[in-house]
């Protein structure tokens, strides 16, 4: 059994990332056959583009839309994203759109651009100082914003909110754990949006795209908001419904709208600035996203653990120095009771395992007090509802 992983990479992978796969263990390159895994950035990927040989695909990044995740699960294959590696990027370029939301510094910019072929500068000041009231704006500090989606990004929001003297609204239902630790003390948690929306003169939106937050921001909700106030989407799109959104621009009930993608029908609103998906692109972004993901697929091929997966359960068992069989099934009972029946069968040892499940699948991590023979793969792979089985180790 070769020791040696196969990774396809597509797009531009920042070199640290790539350096984190161990040399001669791992072939790593665009042009790899075989891949045991993928590697990829924002490249589009369809059911057809997955090879038999495929294990594992990490996005060096949050959002998978780019992958068939569905298409993935049923072939037994894991898909893992880089939550909080672009978080601190997210955060400054959302902090940077509410001042440009309340400073008109890029009408200011424009305006002084006009002044190039003023060469007098006592002409030039009295230009400026005559037109500069045009550009007024407010400050941040006492205002209130409205964090929806308290996560990696939201959390870091939040505290650079409260630093620069902001009243803080937090809304998240699904709230982890591990962020409610991370939030500060201060954010007030509020219990619905209609409470955060009437209460913020700011909101930014942090949560996932997903069924039930697609056009979470129409109509309905929008009218909740505070006349005026300043509209923040730094997460995906279709989290707002557009027509509405438009509606409510031109009434004046959103003073502003700012978000990290173009918008037909949006882009030259007097009232909306617009970035072209400028969240993550900071070189530290980029290394921080190549970093995780490349530790992810060399902790998953080399020991079968799972971390960051939006497909598969979170599966962490210490690395054996024996041999472990690494499991995917279909979420049914019986299952593991047909396995180890298998393995009791050949009298092979269990020295330790693993099972956990998620949605409709199960992973399983099985260590072995010695090798498994063909014929016990074979046995294993014919049990119904059986999608995958790998060797590491020997």
């Amino acid at each position: 059994m070769s020791s040696t992983y196969n990774v396809r990479t597509y797009n531009n992978i920042a070199s640290r990332g790539l350096e984190r796969f161990p040399t001669g263990r791992f072939a790593v390159g665009a042009d790899i056959a075989e891949p045991d895994a993928f590697l990829i950035r924002s490249h589009k990927l369809a059911a057809t583009d997955l090879p038999v040989s495929l294990k594992a695909i990490a996005r060096a990044g949050a959002g998978v839309n780019n992958v068939p995740v569905d298409a993935c699960t049923e072939r037994g294959i894991v898909v893992f994203n880089t939550p909080g590696a672009n978080a601190n990027s997210v955060k400054e370029l959302v902090l940077t759109a509410m001042l440009l939301a309340s400073r008109d510094i890029y009408g200011g910019i424009q305006y002084v651009n006009t002044l190039a072929g003023v060469g007098d500068t006592a002409e030039l000041d009295r230009m400026v100082e005559a037109e500069k009231k045009r550009f007024a704006g407010r400050e941040l500090v006492g205002k209130a914003l409205g964090v929806v989606g308290l996560g990696a990004i939201g959390s870091l929001v939040a505290r650079a909110a409260l630093d620069l003297g902001m009243e803080v609204l937090g809304y998240d239902p699904a709230i982890s754990v591990d962020a409610a630790w991370r939030l500060p003390s201060e954010v007030q948690r509020m219990e619905n949006l209609q409470s955060l929306f009437a209460r913020a003169d700011y909101v930014t939106l942090h949560v996932p795209l997903l069924p039930e937050t697609r056009g979470m921001i129409n109509a309905e909700s929008l009218n909740a908001f505070r006349p005026g106030s300043v509209l923040l989407n730094f997460a995906r799109e279709p989290i707002v419904d557009g027509d509405a959104l438009k509606a409510a621009l031109d009434s004046g009930r959103i003073g502003k709208y700012v978000a990290d993608f173009p918008i037909a029908g949006l882009i030259g609103h007097p009232n909306v600035l617009l970035t072209p998906h400028l969240g993550a692109s900071t070189e530290e972004a980029e290394e921080n996203c190549a970093i995780m993901a490349a530790n992810q697929l060399v902790n998953f091929l080399e020991t079968g653990s799972i971390v960051n997966s939006v497909n598969f359960p979170m599966v962490t068992l210490e690395a054996s120095s024996g041999f472990r069989l690494a499991i995917v099934n279909r979420n049914v009972p019986g299952m593991l009771g047909q396995m180890t029946t298998l393995l009791a069968d050949r009298r092979i040892n269990v020295v330790d395992m693993l099972n956990k499940s998620r949605g409709n699948i199960a992973y399983n991590l099985i260590d072995l007090g010695e090798a498994p023979d063909q014929g016990l793969l074979d046995a294993i792979r014919s049990v119904p509802d059986v999608v995958a089985v790998r060797v590491i180790g020997g």
